[in-house]
């Protein structure tokens, strides 16, 4: 199992406030329609399209104001994982958010797209801290 980490990211609120949005996937709705095809979601799964593979996830834990873990939901990811969101409250205007992402690979998967997923994790924490940062 290959372990990829997002930078930390600066969030100017306390956990409680953003943990029921982290937590829960339709929340994402917003953010996530025009970015990917056929997004679907409710509270604990979602599915959706990306480069023509089909996508379902599903909210297997939830440590309120800590983390929430998301696996794969069985149909159409090529790959076994395992991602969480993590928070660590430093004080009340400063909750910092990080990314994990538990997969497995084979060598040749690590060598073509191991780069881009680290990329990628550092794009999607940026983008939560920014539009967290937005609430008021």
């Amino acid at each position: 199992m290959e372990k990829y980490e997002s930078k930390q990211q600066r969030i100017n609120h306390p956990a409680a406030l953003i943990f029921p949005v982290i937590s829960r996937l339709d929340m994402l709705s917003p953010a996530m329609k025009d970015k990917v095809e056929d997004w679907q979601a409710d509270e604990d799964s979602c599915s959706f399209k990306v480069k023509g593979f089909n996508v379902g996830l599903r909210i297997a834990e939830r440590v309120e104001n800590k983390h929430v873990k998301i696996v794969a939901d069985g149909n159409g990811v090529p790959i076994d994982f395992t991602f969480w969101i993590q928070l660590h409250e430093v004080d009340a205007h400063d909750t910092r958010v990080r990314m994990v992402l538990h997969a497995e690979l084979n060598m040749m998967m690590r060598m073509m797209i191991g780069g881009k997923i680290q990329s990628g994790l550092d794009q999607a924490v940026e983008g939560l801290a920014t539009a967290l940062n937005s609430f008021r």
